[in-house]
């Protein structure tokens, strides 16, 4: 990271820092402090636990009329940095947030921050492909499971990866059935291939190949699906 990117981060760092100071100064937190309070109590793994774990980590607390905005942060997994508060909204612009602060603070982070233009291009990506959560608050989903309501947020994509299960589940057993349709083919054409007539051999022997041809058709796709799963396992 070069000096002028140290500098611009230095910049938005201060900037969103005294944002959120100005913002606590004009506002009375003794109810949020208590909802906080009540968050933490919550089972863990739940998005209200969560939250209230993350604002401790980042020796935050909850703003009356923000909360909503934690919410967010924690169910996209955006860390509640200044760069990632940028980052957070980007994706709500491309969620259908269309408000003066996201535009306000986008505009800002672009100027700032040309080095990051493709992330936010892909987090403004990410946010069209995800169902709207800008009218979510932590009132109504405190006590769903964080993971759950993640895994939620891309219809489509968990559409996607439930028919790529099932095409491997229906291939798998393709292939086993290939392999003993195959076998079978192979034993039963088997004592011909002993046989002194040439009818025998020639009727028997290209059902022999056929079946070991089909045999290791099965034995090629199970091959490949199980390569496929080293491949996943690894990349994750």
């Amino acid at each position: 990271m070069n000096l002028i990117q140290q500098f611009t981060r230095f910049v938005i760092r201060k900037s969103f820092h005294l944002s959120v100071g100005i913002i606590e100064s004009c506002i009375d937190t003794t109810s949020s402090r208590q909802q906080q309070k009540h968050l933490k109590q919550l089972p863990p793994g739940t998005l209200g636990n969560d939250i209230a774990v993350c604002l401790e980590q980042h020796q935050l607390r909850l703003v009356p009329g923000f909360e909503s905005h934690d919410l967010k942060h924690v169910l996209l997994g955006f860390k509640m940095t200044p760069e990632d508060e940028i980052r957070l909204q980007a994706f709500m612009i491309g969620n259908g947030n269309y408000t003066f602060a996201s535009f306000a603070i986008l505009l800002f982070g672009v100027l700032l921050l040309p080095d990051c233009w493709l992330i936010f291009i892909k987090d403004w990506r990410n946010g069209r492909k995800a169902v709207p959560i800008s009218i979510w608050t932590i009132d109504a989903y405190a006590h769903y499971s964080t993971a759950s309501l993640q895994q939620s947020l891309y219809p489509e994509i968990n559409t996607t990866i439930e028919k790529i299960a099932f095409m491997n589940v229906f291939v798998r057993w393709g292939a086993f059935a290939a392999i003993a349709a195959g076998v079978f083919g192979m034993l039963f054409c088997l004592p011909f291939l002993f046989s002194s007539s040439m009818k025998d051999l020639v009727g028997a022997g290209f059902p022999f190949l056929g079946g070991a041809v089909i045999a290791g058709a099965g034995l090629i796709a199970l091959s490949n699906l199980s390569t496929a799963k080293v491949k996943k396992g690894l990349a994750l």
